[in-house]
């Protein structure tokens, strides 16, 4: 208990100086629960001023950072694959499967659309592309991606076992365990064995990212200061317009849409509950430029809101690969900055319901890893005709405002996860949550430190 005092010293001081003392408690417990997301936070700061201060020069501390994210990606297939296998093997029906899916997959169009209707808007407000003039050089090699039919398959499925353990083929991984866990469920009582495996398996990597989480805070400083002195060069010339305009809009979205996006699924304390737990997926992500890698923070904070296990442990993962409304903001303004170099008006109703469309396409292949999304932007090119000379201009947009989309990405997928959650199980779901209790698996290095000195 914080209080060690007892119950009697506490009414004996409560005439006296008891709100100075209350105050400093109530400090010191925020400081407590908050310490490990600060020093991410920190290590993030740090690492961005090493990157502003010595530029290129600071990718010499890069392997610290790579360390981290090999680490990370390391753990998220076997992590992903245990976490869905095991919530599709523990449903009570597959009728609760299809309803998460059918309300996942409205919730991410739905907010897909809305997130470009914002970028829309601001490019229209402050007329940011006008006048751009970007040289155009021909590019040496276009990567063949074969016809829809072939993305389609090689996306869903692979063609060998080996494969499916890859972050690289993410979508696959997850209707393989989708599978699985439907598979074990439909065999009843001999599958209940291999159904606590799975579940063992989930807690065992949940536990295993704890424990890489310790060194977070020097991974993400050391990969954004290589990261902030590798693209600080690229941040000039009519470029700089479009990132004046992504930058702040994704903050904005961020803050606003997320906050109303919490508040339709919990009200004020869903509000509360959102901003309290988002602060490590958020540096991670942000640090990363990976949706794949905040995976684990993501199902860490998601338990600690109170997302039943079947809903985050379904969408947290599935988002990570085809909700990107990071990535929507970004195609609506790769799409208008095509325009304005080639000359052609991007905002008539045509234009704008097409853009509309390619951004949720774009956003639902664009995988969760760093620099990700060619297939988006070549197909931003070719369904509006533009020459292949224009893929280096949106892939330089791409690169720059990777971290910020990414980060809208991954966080979104929590809200979004909060709402399905507000849709199947009522206003009431925080307290109907199945997991009340606190598992040691999912505690933060830093709740266990303070445990201990306790």
């Amino acid at each position: 208990m914080p209080n060690t005092t007892g119950p009697s010293a506490t009414s004996t001081n409560s005439s006296n100086d008891s709100t100075p003392p209350r105050s400093a408690s109530r400090l010191g417990q925020i400081l407590r629960n908050y310490r490990f997301p600060l020093l991410i936070l920190t290590g993030v700061v740090i690492g961005a001023i090493i990157g502003l201060i010595f530029g290129e020069k600071a990718t010499v501390i890069k392997p610290f950072g790579t360390l981290f994210i090999n680490m990370m990606f390391t753990l998220v297939v076997p992590l992903v694959f245990f976490s869905i296998s095991s919530a599709v093997a523990g449903m009570s029906s597959a009728t609760r499967l299809g309803k998460i899916l059918g309300s996942m997959l409205g919730i991410f169009a739905i907010t897909g659309i809305i997130a470009s209707i914002v970028m829309i808007a601001a490019l229209w407000i402050t007329k940011a592309t006008e006048g751009v003039k970007v040289e155009m050089t021909q590019p040496e090699d276009v990567e063949e991606v074969g016809s829809i039919g072939d993305q389609l398959v090689s996306t869903f499925v692979v063609d060998d076992f080996s494969k499916i353990l890859s972050a690289e083929h993410m979508l696959a991984l997850i209707v393989f365990a989708v599978i699985v866990g439907i598979a074990t469920s439909k065999i009843g009582a001999v599958g209940k064995p291999f159904a606590q495996f799975l579940r063992s398996g989930s807690e065992v990597f949940l536990k295993f990212t704890s424990i890489i989480m310790y060194y977070a805070p020097i991974g993400l400083g050391a990969y954004f200061a290589a990261l902030i002195g590798e693209l600080g060069a690229q941040l000039v010339g009519d470029y700089v317009r479009a990132f004046l305009v992504y930058y702040p809009v994704a903050i904005v979205y961020f803050v606003v849409a997320f906050t109303l996006y919490a508040f339709l699924a919990g009200g004020r304390r869903g509000i509360f509950a959102f901003w309290s737990n988002i602060i490590e997926p958020t540096a991670i992500s942000l640090g990363t430029s990976s949706s794949v890698a905040a995976i684990p923070a993501n199902l860490r904070a998601g338990k600690r809101i109170g997302v039943p296990r079947d809903i985050r442990e379904t969408i947290i993962p599935i988002g990570a690969t085809i909700h990107m409304e990071g990535s929507s903001l970004s195609a609506i303004l790769k799409i208008a900055f095509l325009f304005a170099v080639f000359g052609r008006d991007f905002f008539t109703p045509g234009n704008i319901l097409i853009g509309i469309a390619v951004a949720l396409l774009a956003g639902m292949v664009m995988a969760g890893i760093p620099s990700g999304g060619f297939i988006g932007e070549l197909m931003i090119i070719t369904l509006y005709g533009f020459p292949a000379a224009a893929l280096p201009i949106i892939q330089i947009i791409g690169t720059v405002i990777d971290p910020p989309a990414t980060t809208v990405n991954a966080v979104g997928d929590q809200a979004s996860s909060m709402m399905v959650a507000r849709v199947l199980d009522g206003k009431d779901w925080m307290d109907k949550s199945d997991d009340d209790t606190t598992d040691e698996s999912e505690v933060s290095p830093a709740e266990v430190a303070s445990t201990e000195k306790s």
